[in-house]
Formats: structure tokens, sequence, C-alpha cells
């Protein structure tokens, strides 16, 4: 039974992480850290947890979480402390997991653009590590996860664009220039500090746009998108707000190629995925919305190739903390300790 550690074991993120390992058969919550509230049980901050997951929350840099014994380490944290965190528990003999974007490039050249674009310090603290960490998205990378001991968890809108518009590329459904993201989340992407865009009479009945000079996951995009057409992609992506809680719901468009049309679509999209438990391809009449992939860990892709406008349309639905975050993290720790994917994740979502 594998032990793990969780950094950030507080925020929405880890609190996925925390319930996923605590159903889990295989998994065992070894030790749990946290900036604040340090010393208090982790049920003391989320009393849902009592009787669950009693452990002392310990500080990350502790003598007591650093010694902690431990198979992995799951950092749910932002950009910045995995990339401090890693060298150390890789050289202890751990496998390490991080949700930031410390490790999702494979070199300091490419984390060094992601960096600048959101205005940040492009030095990484541990560039020797970057060619050996794997981008975490199974559908694309099970084979390479499957031997990693350095894990780059991806970003939740991440996971939306790039399952739904991969097997457009992949298959050429799409002319590779004019893609547009029109992505919009629930507030709990924005994770559980608090901003007072989110104060709830300022986020009831109301959504917007933001960042629409460059969101941090458009460069994963991008790139992995890139990889499946063989050459450059960009896209015009448009992030939004809206007032729920979670889910998110990516319309993903471009040109449709010559000679696809919806049927050669639907089969691309149901090939490619063939081998992927958590993604579901349906129809363009499938009634499908974000409440069917609550708290769930699948992506259900709705593709539409609209033959009289030219138009070709992918509606992708995750949870952005399941899918999208913990249970990816989830499905990439069964993979790397050589469990099947589904173990511990195999469930419908809650609904309603």
């Amino acid at each position: 039974m594998p032990d793990v550690k969780i950094i950030g074991a507080t925020g929405y993120g880890g609190l996925g992480m925390v319930e996923l390992l605590l159903r889990h058969p295989e998994f065992r919550i070894a030790a749990v850290a946290a900036v604040r509230d340090v010393g208090k049980p982790l049920s003391s901050v989320w009393p849902y947890l009592e009787g669950f997951c009693d452990l002392p929350l310990l500080a990350p840099d502790s003598p007591e979480f650093i010694d902690a014994p431990a198979d992995v380490v799951v950092a749910s944290t932002p950009d910045g402390v995995g990339m401090a965190n890693a060298p150390r528990e890789l050289g202890a003999g751990r496998k390490f997991l991080d949700f930031s974007g410390d490790f999702r490039f494979a070199s300091a050249t490419l984390y060094a653009e992601y960096a600048r674009r959101l205005g940040r310090d492009p030095r990484h603290l541990a560039p020797e590590l970057l060619p050996r960490s794997v981008y975490g998205l199974a559908e694309l990378h099970r084979d390479e996860i499957a031997g990693a001991d350095l894990v780059g968890n991806p970003g939740c809108f991440a996971v939306s664009c790039i399952l739904g518009l991969a097997p457009a590329l992949k298959a050429g459904l799409v002319e590779t220039a004019g893609i547009v993201c029109d992505c919009k989340s629930g507030v709990s992407g924005a994770g559980k500090k608090p901003f007072p865009a989110h104060h709830y009479p300022e986020r009831y009945d109301s959504m917007n746009a933001y960042r629409l000079s460059g969101h941090q996951h458009v460069m994963e995009v991008e790139r992995e998108l890139s990889i499946l057409a063989g050459g450059e992609i960009a896209v015009a992506f448009t992030p939004q707000a809206v007032p729920m809680c979670r889910g998110i719901l990516s319309c993903l468009y471009g040109r449709l190629a010559s000679g696809a049309d919806q049927r050669k679509s639907l089969a691309a999209y149901r090939d490619f995925y063939r081998d992927s438990p958590f993604v579901l391809v349906k129809d363009a009449d499938a009634p499908v919305a974000t409440g069917d992939v609550r708290e769930s860990n699948r992506c259900i892709v709705t593709v539409a190739a609209d033959e009289r406008t030219g138009t070709f349309r992918a509606i992708s639905h995750i949870d952005n903390l399941l899918k999208g975050q913990a249970g990816s993290a989830a499905q990439n720790l069964n993979l790397m300790f050589g469990y099947p994917e589904t173990l511990g994740l195999d469930r419908p979502a809650a609904h309603p």
C-alpha cells in the first residue's frame, strides 16, 4: 500500500486528493501539510472530514513532514512550491506529482516562456529535473506516465480543451488556423483564497470573461495540439467565470477541413478514445450538461460538424476539481504505481 504525502492539503485541489485517496483501495495518506493551521487536525479546518482524516497539519518544511515515510508526494500548490520541494523528495527515492505549472514543460526554455507570459520570474529552481518530467494527461501520455517518477498535472482548462480538440487535429478534421476555445468555469476554479470578485453578491447572477491577454493554460493547450497536428497551433482562448461552484464547459470551434463531415468526425473521436475509459463521445443531438460529470473523473465530448456553415464544434464537459485536477492526479498515481487507471475513480457523477 503506497504512502502519499500531500502538500497544500487544505485547498480545494488538496481536499479533492484527500477525498479520493480516502476511498482508494491501495493508497494511504501518510502526512498532510499546509502553510496555515499548522498543528491542527485537517478535520478541524474542514469538519466534514472528522473521523475520516484527522491527521495533523504539518508545515511543509518541518522535519516531521520531510521525514515522514512515503512513496510519493503530491504538491497541490501554486507555482514555485513544487520546484522547491521536488529535488529533496526525488533525492529521497520518492515519486513527485505537482499540480502547478512547475513541471508541465520539459525544458528550462519552455518553462521560461511560460513564466514570462504570466509576468513571473523565468528562472526555474530545479531545471535539471525538467527533462525527466512528464505531462500528466493520461489520455495522451499514458505510457510515459507509467514509467515516470516526476509528473506535472495538467491545468483544468487545458484538460478540457486538449481532450476536446485532440482527435480533430490528429485526424485532420479542422484547419489548423483559427481555432477558438470559448471556456466557462465554476468559481471553485479560482481556489479557496477569498477574492472580492468571488464574493457571493458579486458572483451571483453575473458572469465575466477574464485574462484575455493570456491565460496560464494556453501554452499547454497549444503545445499538445501542435504535437498532434504536426505543426504550430495557436488558439484564441477566452476563459469565463460563471455563477456555479464546479464544472467547465468548453465550446471549441474550428473550420471544417475538406472532406470532413459529422460521420467521419464522430468515428475519428470514438476511435481516438476507444481505450480511454474516462472519455465519452456523444453525437451532436445528445443531451449533455456539466451536471453529468459533477464529482466524476469523466470528460464528455459532444461532436458537431456543421457542414452548412463549414464549422467544426466540440463541446467538452468536465468537473474542474476532479478530471480537471485531483481526478487526473489520482489517475496518474494509478499509472505511476502500476494499478489500473480506473482504480478508485470509476464512479458516476453526483446528481442532482
